[in-house]
């Protein structure tokens, strides 16, 4: 690489990590402006509210990259075409795109950190930042309780009517199992208690009836101790599970509840597919920015920023709308979470071709 090359990719890296250090401290200033009465009601320790602020910072730095990467390129590349340093450099002979090459190797560079980040280091901090809120803050049901259904295995099925997880209680247990679509037996409770000590379960007004040939086999208990498949948690996952999770439990986390007929499969979905999209990302705002800012405005770089603040957001708002919709109704997580990218996409290449001329 030449050195103008060195010079635009270390502002590129520079600023970037500058305004994710300028940013985050102000969000936790007011986050924690907004906490701190529970915080102190709560008596939390110390070191839970500092182990809660470093999630906090891995998680919304995560989140609001996207925003971080398009204004921190428009910044330092209104500065270079306010300082006619851009004009200098196309004159030399350079071609637009051989001037875009620095660009795209940070670009390169973001996305791979983003991309490790998402799949290893985000998900932990998630379950932290998730947990103290739900712990401490919200104190909220954060899981299905009402007519849980579930399929545990591919011939079982189990119900309850309705689940307190804070006593690991479940009310009118049944439990089906299937040869095929043949019923082999039938297991009702009244009351269904999870054993955390010896992880097992302690059915109350226990019956359970095997279907005949002939006649049906009926058991029944007042109380009676089983030792079941499954865990509370895979009964009635939280609603952040899959956030929490590296590629590869998620991955086995969402081919766990598919059999199970669970109803959140799209939000897990989501999920996933977003940890290869915001990396994507990266190359799409890097273009769209640099498209924007490269020629000097009349007005100076108040125009460029505002133009790119707005563009950012809007890209924002694509993706949490579309988001929403792949989890609340029937349409394909997939094309959800890749449809900001390739609008803006296609915004990129129109933006550019204008630029180059």
């Amino acid at each position: 690489m030449k050195i103008i090359d060195w010079y635009i990719l270390k502002r590129y890296l520079g600023t970037f990590t500058v305004m994710i250090l300028l940013f985050i401290p102000i969000g936790i200033v007011i986050d924690i402006s907004e906490k701190i009465n529970k915080i102190l009601e709560n008596n939390i320790a110390l070191k839970h509210v500092l182990n809660y602020y470093l999630d906090f910072t891995i998680y919304f730095a995560n989140m609001l990259f996207p925003i971080f990467l398009f204004i921190s390129v428009i910044w330092f590349t209104s500065k270079l075409a306010n300082n006619t340093e851009i004009v200098a450099i196309l004159s030399s002979g350079i071609s637009y795109f051989r001037f875009l090459r620095p660009y795209i190797v940070g670009a390169t560079i973001i996305s791979i950190f983003a991309l490790i980040m998402g799949v290893f280091v985000v998900p932990k901090a998630s379950l932290g930042y998730n947990d103290f809120r739900y712990k401490y803050l919200k104190r909220t049901e954060i899981r299905a309780t009402q007519n849980v259904y579930k399929q545990i295995s591919e011939n079982e099925y189990i119900y309850v009517s309705n689940f307190n997880y804070n006593d690991k209680t479940g009310f009118n247990f049944t439990l089906e199992k299937f040869d095929k679509t043949i019923l082999q037996y039938k297991i009702k409770a009244t009351r269904i208690i999870y054993n955390e000590d010896t992880k097992d379960y302690t059915l109350m007004n226990y019956e359970k009836r095997t279907v005949g040939a002939l006649d049906d086999k009926i058991e029944k208990a007042d109380r009676k101790v089983i030792d079941f498949d499954f865990e509370i948690d895979d009964l009635t996952p939280t609603i952040y599970a899959a956030e929490t999770m590296s590629l590869k439990e998620l991955n086995k986390f969402i081919e766990k509840e598919t059999l199970r007929g669970s109803s959140n499969i799209n939000a897990y979905l989501v999920v996933k597919y977003r940890k290869y999209s915001i990396p994507v990302s990266a190359f799409i705002l890097t273009i769209i920015a640099v498209a924007v800012s490269s020629m000097k405005r009349r007005g100076g770089m108040g125009i460029n920023l505002a133009l790119g603040i707005a563009l950012a957001f809007i890209y924002i708002f694509f993706d949490k709308i579309f988001g929403t919709l792949a989890e609340a109704s029937s349409m394909n997580p997939l094309l959800a979470v890749w449809i900001p990218n390739v609008a803006f996409g296609i915004l990129a290449v129109y933006l550019l071709n204008n630029a180059k001329r």
